[in-house]
């Protein structure tokens, strides 16, 4: 029952307000490597917005949900769709590896970037962007036996770095990818 209330409060993540408010002082840095196993920063997105969320491989549920919302979000964008990038960051890095994303994001769509790293370059990137992740023991007898609370939240970053927007996790496909296209017109 710990373990579920804990993932209530991960996945409530911030307010909408807080997030509102604190976005514009946000130009994650990061340096990961990506589901090939290239090296990856910021700077490989630059001139693009980039369409961000966090999870992991082996969630049964919420991530495979917003990854499927990432992947029509992307179908949705129609001719806008080359000007956005679409990552999913692990919070997992012990069982995520290159080849493990490299299957998994292939899943969803042609076009998702699968990043990992070791764990400093996980939890420093987490906490640019104000994510939370903890890792749950399922069975104390078995280290393998875990799962992974984490926050829910799509991130909006422009072609210049800055963190555009914060959005819930529920939003469907089209309301994802209508404010995406109002940003890239130029507008809030």
């Amino acid at each position: 029952m710990r373990a579920f209330l804990a993932l209530i409060v991960l996945l409530a993540g911030l307010s909408p307000a807080f997030a509102q408010a604190q976005t514009s002082d946000v130009s994650p840095r990061f340096a990961l490597t990506d589901h090939t196993g290239r090296a990856v920063t910021q700077a490989d997105f630059a001139g693009r917005f980039l369409l961000l969320t966090f999870g992991y491989t082996a969630c049964p549920d919420v991530c495979p949900t917003g990854l499927q919302t990432m992947a029509a979000t992307l179908d949705a964008l129609g001719p806008e769709a080359g000007k956005v990038r679409a990552a999913f960051i692990t919070v997992d890095p012990q069982r995520d590896t290159p080849a493990q994303l490299s299957g998994y994001v292939a899943l969803f769509h042609k076009d998702l970037i699968g990043l990992t790293g070791d764990e400093p370059a996980i939890a420093d990137v987490a906490k640019q962007m104000r994510v939370k992740y903890a890792k749950v023991v399922v069975r104390p007898e078995d280290p393998d036996a875990y799962a992974m609370d984490h926050t829910a939240s799509f991130f909006l970053i422009g072609p210049d770095g800055r963190l555009l927007d914060r959005l819930p996790h529920r939003l469907p496909p089209e309301k994802l990818a209508e404010k995406i296209v109002q940003r890239i017109r130029g507008g809030a």
